[in-house]
């Protein structure tokens, strides 16, 4: 079998359907045997786990290896972001740094692994690449939202330090609670609070509430879509 013969059998094999469900396959395994890991696990099955979790690192060595050989222009395979973040993940994941100081980073970099989904799934790919487009004019939703929690946090401290100086203190805490409010983590109990002493603070949460959880959403999800 000659190269050109070894690169057509290369670019059927990636453009494969059932391929392609394999390698799905093996990373959401690769991310099950992740969260496995973080139980207690008897010595035998653990020393299991990790003879698996090295096949499933050569399954995808071999899997990059096929991609990078059915491409016909070789630098071209490395122009590609996912490429290059999908060799790094897999050789960085043959190092054998399970009992060294770098276990830690071994286990992150096997973390990311399941991130090649996104390469692998053109629908996820096609997802993230318009949020990264979108990331300037989500910079000045960002920037409005910063400017609206600021504001809200000066008026809270000026008005509501005296009623509760652990939520409204400063405006450093104050922000804290507003991200509280915004979340709905027992926000009721804060303005509740308040309005014993200022019984139309509710206007300050509801208005709040609006220009943030609703309108701020809104506003992410028309500049993605």
């Amino acid at each position: 079998m000659n190269i050109d013969q070894i690169q057509s059998a290369s670019l059927r094999l990636r453009n494969n359907k059932i391929f392609e469900l394999f390698v799905v396959s093996i990373i959401i395994l690769s991310a099950v045997l992740i969260g496995a890991k973080t139980y207690p696990i008897p010595a035998p099955f653990m020393t299991a786990l990790t003879w698996l979790d090295f096949a499933i690192t050569l399954i995808f060595l071999f899997e990059i290896s096929i991609r990078f050989i059915a491409e016909e222009n070789k630098k071209r395979f490395f122009h590609n972001g996912w490429n290059v973040f999908d060799t790094l993940i897999v050789v960085i994941s043959l190092v054998p740094i399970q009992d060294s100081e770098l276990a830690l980073i071994g286990r992150l970099i096997r973390i990311f692994r399941v991130l090649r989904m996104v390469s692998i799934i053109p629908e996820l790919r096609m997802l993230l690449n318009s949020l990264l487009r979108a990331m300037p004019q989500l910079g000045y939703v960002l920037l409005l939202m910063f400017i609206i929690f600021y504001i809200y946090a000066a008026v809270g401290t000026t008005f509501f330090a005296n009623v509760n100086p652990v939520l409204w203190g400063d405006i450093a805490i104050s922000l804290l609670t507003l991200f509280r409010v915004m979340t709905f983590e027992d926000w009721t109990d804060v303005m509740y609070e308040t309005m014993e002493v200022y019984p139309l603070s509710w206007i300050f949460y509801l208005t709040f509430i609006f220009l943030t959880a609703f309108a701020f959403l809104n506003m992410v999800i028309g500049i993605v879509v």
